[in-house]
Order: C-alpha cells, then sequence, then structure tokens
C-alpha cells in the first residue's frame, strides 16, 4: 500500500479554507492519492505516511507546486489491479498539504487538509502517478436557521448517550460556538463514523440538508454500541 494515516502526527482542522467557493471552480492536473479505507471530508486534516516510490514522487511534485492532493476512495477489487489503475470513485476531496517532513530514506509525512468535494471530469496519463481534472460539487444552498433542528439534535446526542466518546466534547464546543452546522456534521463523519461506504455516500451527497441528517442518524446509532465495548472513551490527539 501507498501510504496510511500516521499515527502521532495528527490534527484536527485548520480554520481557514484557501480556495474560493465558486460552484464552477475547476482545478487541474490534480494528483489523485487512492486509499481503499479512506474518506477525507473538507476542513478535515488527514495526517499521511508516504513510502512508494510513485507517491513519494508525487508529494515531491504537489509540494514544488500548488500543494494540491485529491483523496479517491478505491472501489472494491482494487487489489487485483493496485499497481495499474484501479477503479475509483468519481467523487473525491480535493486537499491541500498543510504542513510535511521529509524523512531521512526519502519517504514523507504530511498532514493534508480536506478543501473541496469534486467531481472527476477527466484523467491524465504520462506520469508515475495518477492526475485528473476536477469540478467543485455543486450544493444545494441550505440556510444556517433550516438546519437548527439537526444541530440541536447533535448537541443533545453528544452531551447525552454519548458525552464519554472520543471527541464528543471538542465537537460539543464546534456546536456552541458560530462554526456551521455542515461543517461541524463533515467532521463529526470524518471523525467518529467508520462505515467507510456510508463516509463516500455522505463526501458525494450534494443535499445539505439530507447529509446533515444522515450523520446525525448515523451518530445516533452509534448508542447501543456503547454497551458492547464497541466505542473508544478515550480523548483523541487534536494537536
Amino acid at each position: 500500500m501507498s501510504a496510511r494515516p500516521a499515527s502521532g502526527y495528527n490534527c484536527f482542522m485548520a480554520q481557514d479554507d484557501p480556495f474560493d467557493d465558486s460552484p464552477q471552480q475547476t482545478w487541474a492536473a490534480v494528483p489523485l492519492f487512492p486509499l481503499p479505507n479512506t474518506v477525507l471530508f473538507p476542513r478535515a486534516v488527514l495526517p499521511l505516511h508516504i513510502f512508494e516510490e510513485r507517491y513519494k514522487t508525487m508529494t515531491s511534485d504537489a509540494l514544488e507546486g500548488n500543494r494540491r492532493v485529491a483523496m479517491a476512495l478505491l472501489k472494491p477489487g482494487w487489489e487485483k489491479n493496485y499497481y495499474q489503475r484501479p477503479e475509483i470513485e468519481p467523487i473525491v476531496c480535493l486537499g491541500e498539504i498543510l504542513t510535511h517532513e521529509l524523512l531521512p530514506d526519502g519517504k514523507y509525512n504530511f498532514l493534508l487538509q480536506g478543501v473541496a468535494r469534486a467531481n472527476i471530469i477527466r484523467e491524465h496519463a504520462g506520469k508515475t502517478y495518477r492526475t485528473a481534472d476536477l469540478q467543485r460539487l455543486p450544493e444545494q444552498t441550505v440556510l444556517e436557521i433550516d438546519l437548527l433542528d439537526q444541530r440541536q439534535r447533535l448537541a443533545r446526542t453528544l452531551g447525552g448517550d454519548l458525552s464519554g466518546l472520543s471527541g464528543a466534547r471538542q465537537f460539543t464546543q464546534m456546536l456552541s460556538s458560530p462554526m456551521g452546522t455542515s461543517v461541524v456534521a463533515d467532521l463529526i463523519a470524518f471523525h467518529l463514523l467508520e462505515d467507510t461506504t456510508l463516509k463516500q455516500e455522505l463526501l458525494a451527497e450534494p443535499n445539505v440538508r439530507g447529509r446533515v441528517t444522515r450523520i446525525t442518524d448515523a451518530l445516533e446509532s452509534l448508542k447501543p454500541l456503547l454497551s458492547l465495548g464497541r466505542v473508544r472513551f478515550d480523548e483523541p490527539n487534536w494537536n
């Protein structure tokens, strides 16, 4: 495998969105970084350890350029064709490398912050790693007041039966801040939900209100797992 989420090299989120939010925005020849069990969301920060040669090259090229990399989810069956072009989901998360570390053996650690949901328009050949033209995924606009019920449900769930869940305190604080409900919901999906298929569906969902509702429902479904000991209670390292 080309890379893995890195332990001991973690960050929660950055505050600023580095790109504009035009619904027609496109990005040309963005490096694609496919992984089988990882779905990045806007504003979330993913720590990665890069050790495969083609992705070391990808990282070097990105750092010399605009620092953009798009995380893509490999479709089932990727193992048969991993070193060629296995199928990937058409909706990806464009990210920006925030910080990086070049190790003595040529491997990299870096933090990738999700910036935007995007459609793959076309892929390009010619490099050892995959690149594609992307377009921002259009989303249905929604007013914050229309998400008030879901925001209150999220707050009640995190402050009640799931108050001991890893990260619950931080997310409760976010819901008490001016941060947008859809932003907090995306971060909850990234950090607390484990179903990769569901997370990809949530990434690809253009209906913001529907997406927040599904995330809220999924969070509430964690309650029965508490008694089975299948939910972590340790506080995550956000730094």
